[in-house]
């Protein structure tokens, strides 16, 4: 059956587009690919549920650029002929990404412009005076420049797309939606991705299409066990800051990976608990410049650095979120209160946003939904790649667990989370440094390094971006990993000592890892540098009597 398989080449598509696609090392298209594109290129609207990392961007972005080359070979006017609404700005950005990759060979023929940033819609203006064909933005953003009369799509726009189409209505976008039909044309092409079809999806597909074909790919909405690890393991909150500490510095979980916590006061907690350990990490939330997010993300991306601390920002996603929370969290709610006023609403990390080589998602704080989870857990297990997903679970969390344990199985027993063997009694050693270290991560300490990095991005974001495109060495400056702890770290804590070292076997992450082994590696290493002679106790040689007498038959 694999060799039945549709390719790009027999679509149809134009051979800029074709020998785009094979620089980006796209053998053969994903199974969304395969079926969207041929529909889309047939004119038909398209409603597609596929989980993420199931490369739904390239499925509507193939088709949207295939279409405007073609009606670019008989009508030369420019114009606005394609309009993607995202929710968050960091998609949007990923989104331009893409479409620029496929029209690396017809740059010329179709042009791609983002304004989902928070530039003044003064600033945007001349780009969308040159009509670019495909435009990228947030609904409210959009609406804004309609209503300036910097962009107009009643008589010139041929495809609307709609990524993410889940998470637009939870952000408050239904009002934009609705007020956005009045500047569409009565006919134009329509696509609705999706990782998840709630009732609000079904109220969209009402509102933009027109008898469209419904694409549910993948019974599951996660790779299936052979790919994605999903495990837990019952521990209350100081169990929590030792286990990720254990796990981290003894680098039990290896390769990239995502901690999710619940609220932003949360993240940097936990930062300046892992700084204590020199363990760097940095904070990726909704209260930092969106030209610092997307810097974060691409340095992560690049590899810079492995750990993220992320927010998914639920409270925002969902206004009734904070009333579900488990009673044991009602002084987070209060925090994330605070802080609403200079959260940014179109700010998502869980959804959307593409991760590359994401090895592992750790759920610091379980999601308070099933859509959440998936769309944390969606992060790691792209395309074909394995990933694992570890989610620590309090005692007010176990009913949250057990939601989501039903949501994913839906009859089938391949998913559900496996419990993480990890002796916790084996780690006792380490108590007593971590109750050390967050002793010294006080509220106040948080207070100040949370304004202190805003301050610091706010600079870096603005008054020196054009700075660091002239000089891009001193773009080491700009790394979001750096110690933000605003008291004395105590060196001693970076270490781990010899007389912690204990057998550990732990199943799941790593099937068996004995720290004795470590340790034992690392003082042979330097026993074998002391036989060479280094060891001054074993290469001293006694001569004080020979030179006595010499000195005396001289005399």
């Amino acid at each position: 059956m694999a060799t039945e398989r549709l390719q790009f080449h027999e679509m149809g598509l134009d051979d800029r587009l074709l020998k785009a696609v094979a620089d980006l090392g796209w053998s053969q298209p994903t199974l969304i690919q395969e079926k969207a594109v041929p529909l889309a290129l047939e004119g038909k609207d398209i409603l597609a549920r596929a989980r993420t990392g199931s490369g739904k961007t390239a499925a509507y972005a193939v088709p949207v650029i295939q279409r405007i080359l073609a009606s670019k070979q008989s009508v030369r006017e420019q114009d606005v002929r394609a309009l993607i609404l995202v929710p968050t700005k960091e998609l949007g950005q990923q989104v331009q990404t893409m479409i620029r990759q496929l029209t690396a060979y017809c740059s010329r023929d179709v042009r791609v412009a983002d304004i989902s940033g928070k530039a003044d819609l003064s600033a945007q203006r001349p780009i969308l005076m040159e009509k670019p064909d495909v435009v990228v933005g947030t609904p409210s953003r959009v609406l804004a420049h309609l209503g300036a009369q910097n962009l107009v799509l009643h008589s010139s726009l041929e495809t609307l797309v709609v990524d993410e189409a889940d998470l637009l209505f939870s952000f408050g976008f239904e009002a934009d939606l609705k007020n956005l039909l009045c500047h569409l044309p009565k006919i134009y092409q329509s696509f609705l991705m999706s990782a998840t079809l709630t009732e609000d999806v079904q109220a969209l597909k009402e509102l933009l299409l027109h008898n469209p074909v419904i694409l549910k790919l993948q019974g599951s909405q996660l790779p299936d066990s052979s790919q994605l690890q999903q495990y837990s393991i019952k521990c209350e909150e100081e169990d929590k800051f030792l286990l990720i500490y254990t796990l981290l510095r003894l680098r039990l979980v290896q390769g990239k990976t995502l901690v999710f916590v619940g609220a932003v006061d949360r993240s940097y907690r936990l930062k300046l608990f892992l700084e204590q350990f020199g363990i760097p990490a940095c904070v990726l939330n909704s209260e930092l410049p969106v030209h610092s997010r997307c810097h974060i993300i691409t340095q992560f991306n690049q590899g810079f650095y492995d750990y993220i601390i992320a927010t998914d920002e639920q409270s925002l996603a969902d206004p009734t979120a904070a009333a579900q929370t488990p009673a044991g969290k009602g002084k987070k709610k209060k925090t994330t209160e605070k802080g609403g006023k200079t959260k940014d609403k179109e700010y998502g990390v869980s959804r959307g946003v593409d991760f590359q080589n994401v090895a592992n998602v750790i759920n610091f704080d379980f999601p308070t939904t099933v859509e959440s989870y998936i769309h944390r857990v969606g992060r790691t297990a792209r395309a074909d790649n394995p990933g694992t997903a570890l989610s620590f679970i309090a005692h007010t969390e176990l009913a949250l667990l057990s939601e989501v344990e039903e949501g994913l199985a839906g009859g089938n027993g391949d998913f559900f989370l496996k419990p993480y063997q990890f002796k916790m009694d084996e780690i006792e050693g380490f108590r007593y440094r971590c109750r050390d270290a967050m002793r010294s991560v006080t509220k106040q300490a948080v207070r100040e390094a949370r304004l202190k990095e805003i301050k610091q991005e706010l600079l870096n974001s603005e008054k020196l971006k054009t700075y660091f495109e002239d000089n891009p060495r001193d773009l080491q400056l700009l790394r979001h990993d750096k110690d933000i702890h605003p008291a004395v770290v105590k060196p001693h804590l970076k270490n781990v000592p010899e007389y912690l070292a204990v057998y550990l076997t732990v199943s799941g992450l790593n099937s068996s890892l004995s720290l004795k082994s470590i340790l034992y590696e690392s003082r042979l290493s330097l026993l074998q540098k002391n036989i060479q002679g280094k060891n001054p106790l074993k290469s001293f040689r006694y001569t004080g009597g020979r030179n006595r007498k010499g000195k005396a038959g001289q005399s």
